[in-house]
Parts: C-alpha cells; sequence; structure tokens
C-alpha cells in the first residue's frame, strides 16, 4: 500500500476454498497510527466478503482487533493457525497477479472511503450545528424555536443567515449525493430482496422508533420545561406535521428512493460518463420541477409523515447523479475540470444570496420570507432557481473537495464515522434536553446557541460511538 506515492505497509494473503489466511501484516515505523493497517485489512476483507479470516498465530492479536471494528461484519476464525499449503502458493501467476490488482483496487476504495467517511462526519456536525441555532431564530427551522427563551437580534440571525443560510441549500443534497453513489453497488451486492430489508431495519427502524416514540417525549420534556401544561400523547396528535420524527424525515425519505431504486432501477449497460453539460441539465431540471412542486406545497410546508415534499426534486435528482456516478468513478474522484467549475459556481451562488437580499431589501427574514417559498411568484422562482444551483454546484464541489483534502484516516476518524448515523439519529433528544438544561442560564441566544452547538456535537458523535460499539443497536447504524 502506498500514501502520497509512498510505500507505507503491506501484508500477505492465502486464499483456501473455505478461509483467506492472512500473514505478515507490517506497516514501516514512519507510517504508524494513520490507518494503514486497516486500510490493508479492509482490502482484504472487502476483497473476499464470503470467507472468514484466518489470522497466524503471531497475528491473531492485531488482526481480530481490526477486523473486529470493520463495520461489525467480519467474523475472525480462531483456532490453529492456518498453515498455507502448495496450492496456495504454486497458484498461476495470473490468478496472484488478479488477485493483487483486487487489493490494490481495494486499498484506493479505502482511500475514497475515508474522504467519504470524513465528508460525512463534517455534515452531521454542520447539521448538528445549525439545528442548534436555528432553536433560537425568529425564522425557526427546528422544534425548539416553539418554546426558546431567548432568540438572536435581529441584526445578529441577518448575519448568520448571511453566512451559514446558503449551506443550508445543499447540505441535504449532498447527503443523498452520497447515498445514491453507493446504492447500486449494495443492490449488486445483496440482491434485491435482502436490500430491501437491510434498509428496512436500519432506516425503517429508526424512524418509526423516532416518530412514534423518542421525538414525541423529546418535545414533551421541551413543552413541560416551557411551562406548557400537555401531555406525551398531545404533543404527538396536536402538533403539526402528524408523525414528526425530528431530523429522521431524512432517512424516512431515503428509505423510499432506496426501495424505489431496488425494485424499479436498470443500470445502463454503458456507463454515463457525467459530464459539466449533464450537471447544466440537471439543474435546469430541479429549478423546474421545484418551482411546479411547491405551488402545491411551499416550502417549510408540513405533510403527514414531515415528507419534506418542497424538497423531493433536488433530493431525487442529487440521488440520482450518485447513482449514474457510481459507475463513472465519481465515488473515487471528481474529475478536475468539473469539480474546478462547481467550486466556481457554488462560489458565485453563495456571494449571490446576501447580495441578492440585500438588494431586494429583506431584512426581517421571519417576516418576509413568505413570497420565497413558493406559488406564482418571481421570488418564489428566483429561489428555486439559487437553490437548484447550490444544491448541484454545492454537492459536487463538496464530494470533490473531500477527495482533495479530507483523506486523513486514524483511530479517531474511523471511530467519528462509525458513530456518524447513530449522531445523526440521537441528535434531536441531545439537543433539546441540553437546550432546556441551558434555560436558566443567564447568557444572550448568541452565546447560548453555539454553547449548546459545541456540546451537542461532542455529546452526539460519543453516545453514538458507544450506541455502535457497544450495545446491540449496532445493527440499526
Amino acid at each position: 500500500m502506498r500514501r502520497d506515492g509512498v510505500v507505507a505497509g503491506a501484508c500477505l494473503t492465502a486464499e483456501a476454498d473455505d478461509a483467506v489466511g492472512v500473514y505478515c501484516v507490517t506497516t514501516l515505523p514512519e507510517q504508524r497510527s494513520r490507518g494503514v493497517g486497516r486500510a490493508l485489512l479492509s482490502a482484504v476483507v472487502n476483497g473476499f466478503p464470503a470467507l472468514p479470516m484466518t489470522p497466524s498465530a503471531t497475528e491473531q492479536g492485531r488482526v481480530a482487533g481490526v477486523l473486529r471494528r470493520h463495520e461489525g461484519h467480519v467474523a475472525v476464525e480462531r483456532g490453529p493457525a492456518a498453515t498455507p499449503g502448495p496450492a496456495e502458493f504454486t497458484r498461476p501467476a495470473a490468478a496472484r497477479s488478479s488477485y493483487l490488482g483486487r487489493m490494490t483496487a481495494e486499498v484506493g476504495q479505502r482511500s475514497r472511503l475515508a474522504a467519504v467517511d470524513n465528508l460525512k462526519v463534517l455534515l452531521v456536525a454542520w447539521v448538528i450545528g445549525g439545528h442548534a441555532l436555528l432553536g433560537y431564530s425568529a425564522v425557526g427551522g427546528w422544534p425548539y424555536d416553539e418554546v426558546n427563551e431567548v432568540t438572536f437580534e435581529p441584526h445578529v440571525e441577518a448575519v448568520l443567515a448571511a453566512v451559514l443560510g446558503p449551506s443550508g441549500l445543499f447540505l441535504m443534497g449532498t447527503f443523498y449525493l452520497l447515498s445514491g453513489l453507493f446504492t447500486p453497488e449494495s443492490v449488486a451486492r445483496k440482491g434485491t430482496r435482502r436490500f430491501v430489508r437491510d434498509r428496512l431495519v436500519r432506516l425503517g427502524v429508526p424512524f418509526a422508533l423516532s416518530a412514534l416514540l423518542v421525538w414525541p417525549l423529546t418535545l414533551w420534556v421541551a413543552y413541560r420545561a416551557a411551562g406548557h401544561d400537555v401531555s406525551p400523547w398531545w404533543v404527538f396528535t396536536h402538533r403539526d406535521p402528524l408523525l414528526d420524527s425530528g431530523s429522521l424525515w431524512f432517512v424516512e425519505i431515503l428509505l423510499v428512493f432506496s426501495v424505489a431504486y431496488a425494485l424499479f432501477g436498470r443500470p445502463r449497460v454503458t456507463p454515463v460518463v457525467l459530464t459539466g453539460g449533464h450537471l447544466v441539465a440537471v439543474t435546469a431540471g430541479v429549478v423546474v420541477s421545484t418551482f411546479a412542486v411547491r405551488l402545491w406545497f411551499p416550502a417549510r410546508s408540513g405533510q403527514i409523515g414531515d415528507l419534506h415534499v418542497w424538497w423531493w426534486p433536488q433530493l431525487i435528482a442529487m440521488f440520482g447523479v450518485g447513482i449514474v456516478g457510481a459507475r463513472s468513478g465519481l465515488a473515487q474522484r471528481v474529475p478536475d475540470r468539473m469539480w474546478r467549475g462547481s467550486r466556481v459556481v457554488a462560489a458565485l451562488a453563495i456571494v449571490s444570496v446576501p447580495v441578492t437580499a440585500v438588494a431586494l431589501g429583506v431584512s426581517d427574514l421571519a417576516g418576509q420570507a413568505g413570497p420565497f417559498l413558493g406559488g406564482w411568484r418571481w421570488q418564489a422562482l428566483l429561489f428555486a432557481v439559487v437553490e437548484a444551483v447550490l444544491v448541484v454546484g454545492g454537492s459536487v464541489w463538496l464530494l470533490g473537495w473531500a477527495q482533495r483534502r479530507l483523506t486523513r484516516d486514524g483511530p479517531l476518524v474511523a471511530a467519528l464515522a462509525r458513530g456518524a448515523f447513530a449522531a445523526f439519529f440521537i441528535q434531536g433528544p441531545v439537543l433539546i434536553v441540553l437546550a432546556v438544561a441551558a434555560r436558566p442560564l443567564p447568557f444572550p441566544a448568541e452565546v447560548k446557541a453555539f454553547l449548546v452547538a459545541a456540546v451537542a456535537i461532542a455529546v452526539s458523535f460519543g453516545a453514538g460511538w458507544l450506541l455502535t460499539v457497544r450495545t446491540r443497536a449496532a445493527r440499526f447504524f
């Protein structure tokens, strides 16, 4: 294995009919504590998904420890040390070369996954922090705004909206782009039936648990802390929308898209190589479909199940871009020209948001946002254009940036990535409980919001990691 063109480590494997022997896992001293051994073993695991790993006696402790951390899916064979027989050492040179080629490819896959894992961690942390800030805003967007005790000063909220607001228009699209990139391979590997069953467990169970139990109880705590004499049943039946699940609407919609692809998706015989022209066409499609959908479902409107129908055009588009890009190597690397172009487009769109707001005299977000949210209005069309440009350009740029800048691997990164989905799941209760705990503090919203955000990110990822490695709930995360 090489890192930045320099040899970093190596290992030897011997394949038999019923097991794969793992020997001589070696990392150069200067490359240690950088995830090299884990990347090598991940390559072996991914190269032989149906066979148990059988480390030699001298390697059992180290290999077993690393394999146990490999997504929790690998069973390590223990017992007599595996001794490769003549068959393994007399395999044809072409077969050995083929295996080495697969192993090199899988190490490259691990490098890509490191970038994706790091990006996933960054996105989840950004979402948690953003929800914390929205809870103290006048414009709202997170349920704590229904009971908050303090809010941002108007000028502070305007600055935060100008600086941080544009990112909220494409972060969800980036999540769906990442999901689409890895869905086709997962369906092909598992088959339709197993894929659907796994998705129902991994996505459906957390959503149902949140919508039916966790989120109503969490909001009941918030209402009680604010002095409202209501019951959990009242919260469940009277809040709009019905079956609100907090932040878990994301997995509900992803479940729908994933199952639909597994049942009806048919990959093309010849992969489509994505170009800038394709992205322009997707952007135009998102503009038209978003404007049309919001004639009936304005932005931020509620539907049963909190379906966010007004966001579906961009989410479907980015999930589709991910599916198409999966076969053309987009997960491995966004082409330089496409990345640079998307970076310029995203930057211009981000800058245009505060400039346009100033030019249009928008200073009160809560009071002046209505015309932009939907209907036959030029403001709604303008918002659809900015949002489409940001979600397509911003998501592709962010993926390319991660592939070029967020490639570092190691124990901490692996732990954060392992707990990211669980952190996303528990962020709602964590944020509400922390905000309730901070109510008595004599601080303005400008202090409380950032304090709650910082603590919530740390607590969510810490608790998420514990859930995934220390409890039986790991199968859902």
